[in-house]
């Protein structure tokens, strides 16, 4: 299945080592990110795991609730997640999907045949209120990915949404953002009041809140 941007992001139902879940009824009224891990007891998503759980206070404070899926069982899951706490000092503190007959992974297109159709890739699903799909990334098996990025991307989304702004490359929190060319300068001057910068016609600053 293949997954577009702005598309309501698949239901499904799944074991997790929480519990099963309803995953549109588990996100609720949240932001979610949707992870997946080739397999358990593999070393880059070792420390991929241990980081999402490091930064869990960072996801919660932005109303993000975190899943992950690997195509292995419960009863795997649970070894691993206790190496994760060992080898990585923090131990997993969100639901992670057991997926052995990869309907899920299926479902979401984590499976790249050509890449090794025995597992999925890391494929990363950022996930609105709306239960739709504003982001997807998708990693090879070998490099690990960057969560500072995912939490710079939810910001970003979060603000654009909130703001009505677009953000430049390299954007943070708090630092100037773009007035998008959909928006006509009468109408920016009533969403704006205390006005922006046009560097070029289509080209208008504006700060955002931190």
């Amino acid at each position: 299945m293949t997954i577009q941007l702005g598309q309501i992001a698949p239901d499904f139902e799944a074991e997790t080592t929480q519990g099963t879940l309803r995953f549109h009824e588990w996100l609720g009224n949240s932001w979610g990110v949707l992870f997946s891990h080739p397999k358990d007891f593999t070393p880059v998503c070792t420390t991929e795991l241990g980081e999402t759980a490091r930064l869990k206070p960072e996801f919660d404070r932005r109303g993000v609730k975190v899943i992950g899926l690997s195509v292995d069982t419960l009863d795997r899951h649970a070894g691993w997640e206790a190496d994760i706490a060992d080898t990585q000092g923090h131990a997993v503190n969100f639901p992670m999907i057991a997926d052995p007959d990869k309907k899920v992974s299926a479902l979401y297109g984590m499976v790249h045949p050509e890449a090794d159709p025995s597992i999925t890739v890391r494929t990363v699903f950022v996930i609105d209120p709306a239960k739709k799909v504003r982001l997807f990334m998708v990693y090879p098996p070998s490099t690990g990915r960057n969560f500072d990025e995912i939490l710079r991307v939810i910001d970003s989304l979060q603000a654009t949404d909130g703001q009505k702004v677009a953000t430049p490359v390299n954007w943070r929190p708090g630092q100037r953002a773009i007035i998008p060319p959909s928006i006509p300068d009468e109408q920016a001057k009533a969403l704006f009041p205390q006005g922006w910068e046009a560097e070029r016609p289509y080209l208008r600053w504006v700060g955002t809140k931190a």
